[in-house]
């Protein structure tokens, strides 16, 4: 019980002074790549159907739909922001696959309305300490297929929105107690391809919020919801965790700096494949006519997730975005790896079904000992060359970042693509508002000010 209750007074006690200034900064980065990343996904096969059912479901005005406008209650505004941000799949991660980012930006920003207003400093203390909590649950964890985003996501929105709405130590705490009762989510969404694996964040997004309102009206949870007999870390590390490691340094070291930022718009776990032939493209000039077979060694992780013959079906967008043999021909044939090629025209399209019949996922059990998307790729020609490329840590990830000039290029593609939906797109001085504002949030007295710049024109 000691754990959960340090955990729920750092983040009832944290204040803006107590951050380090890197830490300030990967929140506003992750902040600047969630806006892009609603944007782009927006429009995409889920969001729509899913802004007209909360739109029936009516309820309180209390906070916006981003893009689209209107006000919903503000769980419901944070779910859908959530859903869009993943529907890009541009957001950031953690090695494990857990999405705080697309989790917890919509949460503050929902709850920074539902409260009337909160200022830059409170908005990123609340991102920090909720985001932290979490990643340090997930650090220890192994889920065996459960999604992490949905079973450990909750963590963070629970926190965050408790942090805005100012819950007291033992609210708090049973804040993150419901967060464990509510939390739930499975990696099936995404080996079956389904418009679900988007809408896991939302639930995330929708259930930390209630989570902390119910917390606000006394209502309780399980106290030992961490290392109780049949607590978190009894289902998601079979009994093997130490409790004090999620504690350990809090305040002081911060499990968050190593979120990673995806440089294409599809599963983490493909970054590597997809590095490694832009990489062979550039290095031998190699081309589809040319290659007579394409073998891709990931870690068997990797391979049971992404790594499964190639199904169009009824999502051929997401389909697309979690399959190793789709994102290995799309960057051969079309020598990229961007939004639009993941449409479901671009998907569909017929010489991309040829080019991934030469493409042959393998799980090597070998391979994973420094980072767990490792992938080794070898290209055979049919002039009898073979090329070879290993990629060990994918850019963007923190042993190997992306400069600050390249996370300004993927915001900036996202708002390119966004506005091909767009009646018209947003001008150059909103767009550069916004990213002044992102960067200077702690000087914000209400960050609600920047929701105007977030919706369509």
């Amino acid at each position: 019980m000691g754990e959960t209750v340090v955990l729920a007074n750092y983040v009832a006690k944290a204040r803006y002074e107590d951050l380090p200034k890197e830490v300030i900064d990967l929140t506003k980065t992750i902040i600047l790549g969630i806006v892009g990343a609603i944007f782009a996904g927006a429009h995409n096969k889920g969001c729509k159907e899913l802004v007209e059912q909360i739109k029936e479901w009516g309820g309180e005005e209390e906070s916006t739909i981003l893009v689209y406008g209107g006000k919903v209650p503000a769980c419901n505004a944070a779910m859908l922001s959530s859903a869009m941000a993943r529907a890009s799949n541009l957001d950031d991660a953690t090695i494990t696959g857990l999405h705080i980012g697309a989790c917890s930006f919509p949460t503050a920003l929902a709850m920074a309305e539902f409260v009337g207003g909160c200022s830059g400093k409170e908005f990123l203390t609340s991102l920090v300490v909720g985001s932290e909590i979490a990643a340090r649950i997930n650090s220890q964890c192994v889920y065996g297929g459960f999604d992490p985003t949905g079973v450990c996501g909750i963590f963070a929105t629970a926190a965050i929105a408790g942090k805005i709405i100012g819950l007291d130590l033992k609210e708090m705490w049973n804040a993150l107690a419901l967060a464990f009762v509510r939390g739930g989510g499975s990696f099936q969404a995404i080996v079956d391809n389904s418009i679900g694996a988007r809408i896991i964040s939302g639930f995330v997004c929708q259930g930390g919020i209630t989570c902390a309102q119910l917390a606000k009206k006394n209502v309780n949870g399980p106290q030992n919801f961490l290392e109780g007999i049949y607590g978190y870390f009894h289902f998601y590390t079979q009994d093997g965790f130490d409790a004090q490691l999620v504690v350990e340094g809090l305040g002081e070291r911060y499990e968050i700096s190593k979120t990673l930022f995806k440089q294409y718009p599809s599963c983490a776990t493909t970054s590597g494949c997809t590095q490694a032939i832009l990489e062979l493209i550039e290095e031998k000039d190699i081309t589809p006519e040319g290659v007579s077979g394409i073998t891709v060694k990931v870690t068997p992780r990797s391979h049971r997730l992404v790594g499964g013959a190639f199904v169009l079906g009824d999502n051929p967008a997401v389909s697309g975005k979690y399959s190793i043999e789709y994102c290995v021909a799309n960057a051969l044939l079309r020598k990229s790896s961007k939004l639009q090629d993941f449409d479901e025209s671009s998907v569909s399209d017929p010489p991309i079904m040829e080019l991934i019949k030469k493409v042959h996922p393998i799980a090597d059990s070998t391979l994973g000992s420094k980072c767990s998307h490792e992938t080794d790729v070898e290209v055979k020609m049919k002039s009898g060359a073979v090329y070879h490329k290993r990629v060990d840590i994918p850019q963007g990830y923190p042993e190997n970042p992306l400069s600050k000039e390249q996370h300004l290029v993927r915001f900036r593609d996202c708002i390119k693509y966004a506005e091909d939906s767009m009646s018209k797109p947003l001008s150059s001085g909103n767009i550069e508002k916004i990213i002044w504002q992102i960067n200077h949030l702690e000087r914000m007295e209400d960050v609600c000010s920047i929701v105007p710049l977030l919706l369509s024109p």
